[in-house]
């Protein structure tokens, strides 16, 4: 290491100590006036516009109608972001050239998605299964990451000198939002599991030659399968609820406390998790129309086994 690399090294480092030093004489723990207020959570979306606030707090939840909430505000600013850099990668891209800039990183993204789902779904089933995968893994992903801009719980509504509601909010930490996409999933897998197999797919739900066999265990094997699919949907919906809602809970807590360089640690963290996260989702999705596809054997075979 050279030694002006050495000296850059050393004033990043006694830089951090610093404001780390600082962070813990203006934080929660030390001071009585902290330097960040007391973060508040609230679990359910807040309106953004101001008449739908008030009817929100006057009937003490949200209007069962329409409303524009930070969560959903915040997942159109991502779908907005995510069309504009994937416009600007396929602009980047002509023929006889090699693409550079944003097209480079877009077509290196697009790529490694691509050779991931082929390495589980096959070459023949890629085609048909990329396009989601690769919705539900970018829009997860970008959305967590989105979330943990500094003007996320920064921006808002002041009332009294205080912030009475956030303009934006991670989509993630909305239920709505991991549903919603659960349910895309699991209609997704249900769907090809029925093109490709046809009405025997349900077979391996509905076991009634195992049951006429005598084969208990087996039947109720297949209905266990049966509900199973509609876990699925419990599961995917809370991991991604819970994970993401936990995440922003932890940088509220730890930037009152320890305000500065100690959350920039969990930041770090919290890039992984969101990627983590949309892979997960995505990944466990491809596994399980992957599955759904295969041709299942006959009840006669189950009951030979």
């Amino acid at each position: 290491m050279s030694p002006n690399a050495k000296r850059a090294l050393f004033a990043i480092l006694a830089a951090a100590g610093v404001l780390a030093l600082v962070g813990v004489m203006l934080g929660g723990i030390v001071s009585k006036t902290p330097f960040v207020p007391k973060p508040e959570v609230h679990l359910p979306p807040q309106p953004v516009l101001a008449a739908d606030a008030q009817e929100a707090e006057e009937a003490h939840k949200l209007p069962d109608r329409f409303i524009i909430t930070n969560t959903l505000l915040s997942s159109w600013i991502a779908t907005g972001l995510l069309l504009l850099l994937f416009w600007l990668g396929a602009r980047g891209v002509k023929d006889n050239q090699a693409p550079r800039g944003i097209a480079n990183m877009v077509e290196a993204v697009v790529e490694t998605m691509y050779g991931f789902v082929e390495g589980i779904a096959g070459r023949d089933n890629t085609r048909k299964f990329f396009p989601l995968f690769a919705t539900i893994f970018i829009f997860v992903t970008f959305n967590a990451w989105l979330g943990l801009l500094p003007i996320y719980p920064t921006l808002g509504f002041i009332e009294d000198g205080e912030v009475v509601r956030h303009l934006l909010r991670p989509a993630g930490t909305d239920l709505n939002m991991p549903l919603a996409i659960a349910v895309v999933s699991f209609v997704f897998v249900e769907f090809w599991g029925i093109r490709s197999v046809g009405l025997g797919y349900f077979g391996k739900f509905f076991r009634l030659g195992s049951l006429l066999k005598g084969q208990v265990i087996d039947f109720f094997v297949g209905i266990l399968e049966l509900i199973s699919e509609f876990i699925r949907l419990v599961s995917f919906t809370f991991r991604l609820f819970g994970n993401m809602t936990a995440g922003e809970i932890l940088l509220l807590v730890f930037t009152f406390l320890l305000p500065f360089s100690f959350p920039l640690l969990f930041y770090g963290l919290e890039l992984l998790v969101g990627l983590i996260q949309g892979l997960i989702f995505s990944g466990l999705t491809l596994v399980f129309v992957t599955l759904a596809i295969q041709p299942h054997g006959g009840e006669g075979e189950h009951g030979g086994h």
